[in-house]
């Protein structure tokens, strides 16, 4: 990777006491699992810090490579599962080039979103097939395996990040 392919900003030294549930800070300092919403009330976090930074350094590593911004949401969806993902998806920064991959375990459902810029790139053949492979994970009870191996199924349907001259 080259140097300032990251964005320019200032380094804040931050408590981990301070950070919401769920969130770490990983060994870079930086503060893991910005990219996965959560239920507040929720006192039972499915994943340990560990996991929850094998996450998101999946979805910080699937949006580098695809240029497609990638989110998880693991949670209740409600009575209308497809709905509440369509409207989760719909508050992500740039959701037009956005892949939610939301996840229900209770309601057994998951679905991807994709905006329509994304969905140029990764069709809903692939999706499909990376909700299959998920649903496979998920029945075995790894629900992080699951979730890392349908987002590297979907990057791989996405394919490389375009490139614009």
């Amino acid at each position: 990777m080259a140097a300032g392919e990251h964005g320019h900003g200032e380094v804040a030294v931050v408590d981990p006491e301070s950070l919401p549930t769920g969130a770490v800070v990983t060994a870079s300092g930086r503060v893991s699992a910005a990219e996965v919403f959560q239920e507040p009330s929720r006192k039972n976090q499915p994943f340990s810090p560990v996991q929850l930074a094998r996450l998101d350094e999946a979805l910080t590593l699937t949006s580098r490579e695809t240029g497609l911004r990638f989110s998880v949401y693991l949670g209740d969806l409600g009575e209308t599962p497809s709905e509440r993902a369509a409207e989760l998806h719909g508050q992500l920064e740039g959701s037009s080039g956005a892949v939610l991959v939301a996840v229900s375990p209770g309601q057994r459902v998951v679905e991807v979103i994709t905006g329509p810029d994304a969905r140029v790139r990764l069709p809903d053949r692939g999706a499909k097939l990376a909700v299959m492979s998920m649903v496979a994970s998920f029945k075995e009870g790894d629900l992080l395996g699951g979730l890392l191996n349908g987002l590297r199924m979907l990057a791989d349907q996405a394919g490389g990040r375009r490139r614009t001259h």
